[in-house]
């Protein structure tokens, strides 16, 4: 016979959790408040730069927009998915000399180049979409695989792709490398070439300001799909995968779809970085696109928090940034000399050890990243403002 207060205790349940989470949604969150005029904030920053920032400080951020990109998918695929990739790198040459053979018309290709001379905007769009079709032709590999294994294996697509830019030389120009066409929309051109030009409160806009907005605008829009994806169905399924591969199955998640569906987004991802960076550099070589870039890619996520679209935004920003700043003002930062200077330390080594030791010191003290650091220091604000209330 079933136990009457237990049946009780059920019953009075119900009422209970449903007034508790009504009071729940009735009291004002501190945070929502504060989230939105930091947003709000730093997007009105970021659209004012272009009017004050010379071009070292545009060209900087072009290359940071193009790293939050392309690392947007890669803290999906290991953050959320729990897959690891170094072969990020040979997706984003995907995108970026993809861009440039489309785009590229009989008098930008130059001799013996191919182009296809399709408008800028296609040619972006199916850069992108052939960067994900090479990621759905590795994903067999990935869903067979895991952790180091499938790192190993993905490794080898840098050195795939690293023998083929040096040697296809019709497509990618081999050591050379090719010019990257100016990216238009229809009326609109993205670059100086145009016979007049604008003036925006004043500042005469060139290519660097042009394309200042075009990465803006993608980067927000590359980092609002990426979270909403995570807080969605699929999210929740890649995370189930993730961290219960088994159970998972067993719950109906189709794992190897979901496997080869986040190889194939992250692919993307890296792909859309991939034309950005084009963009930014005006003209690509394969050695971007080496085994330093896929460090260089880890170092972004494990600094910016697995899994963060925000993370991923702070880690391109320290990672993109940090080498070119210290180079500029190697002559005013004591220790420091620009390249080839005898008996100090260069800007590039000094920003490498800068890397090891902000790693390093994140996985001891605060494995989540960047973005870890910043819940924790707003659960301490809202923990204060609590407490000034009730006081």
């Amino acid at each position: 016979m079933p136990d009457s207060r237990s049946a009780l205790g059920v019953a009075d349940s119900a009422p209970v959790a449903r007034a508790r989470s009504a009071a729940a949604a009735s009291r004002p969150n501190p945070r929502r408040p504060v989230t939105i005029v930091a947003v709000l904030a730093a997007v009105l920053v970021a659209l004012a730069i272009p009017l004050y920032a010379d071009r070292f400080w545009l060209q900087l951020g072009l290359f940071a927009f193009a790293s939050t990109v392309a690392a947007l998918g890669l803290t999906l695929l290991l953050g959320q998915a729990g897959q690891l990739s170094f072969g990020h790198p040979f997706f984003v040459a995907v995108g970026a000399y993809g861009y440039t053979v489309l785009a590229s018309g009989p008098s930008t290709a130059g001799a013996h180049r191919l182009g296809l001379a399709l408008p800028p905007a296609v040619a972006a769009l199916a850069a992108v979409l052939l960067a994900g079709v090479a990621g759905l032709l590795f994903s067999p590999i990935a869903a067979r695989l895991r952790g180091i294994y499938l790192g190993i294996a993905s490794l080898g697509l840098v050195f795939v792709g690293q023998h083929i830019l040096f040697n296809a030389e019709t497509l990618t120009g081999a050591s050379n490398g090719r010019g990257v066409p100016a990216f238009a929309l229809p009326g609109f051109r993205f670059d100086t070439s145009s016979q007049e030009t604008l003036y925006v409160f004043g500042v005469p806009f060139g290519r660097e300001e042009k394309l200042w907005y075009l990465g803006l605008a993608v980067t927000v829009a590359a980092c609002l799909c990426a979270r909403n994806l995570i807080h969605s169905r699929p999210g929740r399924s890649l995370r189930a995968v993730r961290d219960r591969e088994l159970m998972a199955g067993i719950m109906g998640v189709p794992v190897t779809r979901y496997k080869a569906y986040a190889f194939a987004l992250s692919s993307m991802y890296a792909g859309l970085g991939g034309v950005l960076t084009a963009l930014a550099f005006g003209r690509i070589v394969p050695d971007t696109f080496g085994l330093d870039l896929a460090v260089q890619y880890l170092v972004i996520v494990v600094i910016g928090g697995l899994g963060s679209p925000a993370g991923a935004v702070a880690g391109a920003l320290f990672v993109a940034g940090l080498p070119a700043v210290l180079d500029r003002y190697a002559s005013a930062l004591p220790g420091l000399a620009p390249e080839g200077s005898p008996g100090v330390i260069s800007p590039a080594v000094a920003a490498q050890l800068t890397f090891g030791m902000a790693v390093i010191i994140l996985l001891l003290f605060e494995p989540g990243g960047v973005t870890a650091v910043g819940r924790r220091l707003r659960r301490g604000a809202d923990r204060a403002l609590v407490r000034a209330r009730r006081s």
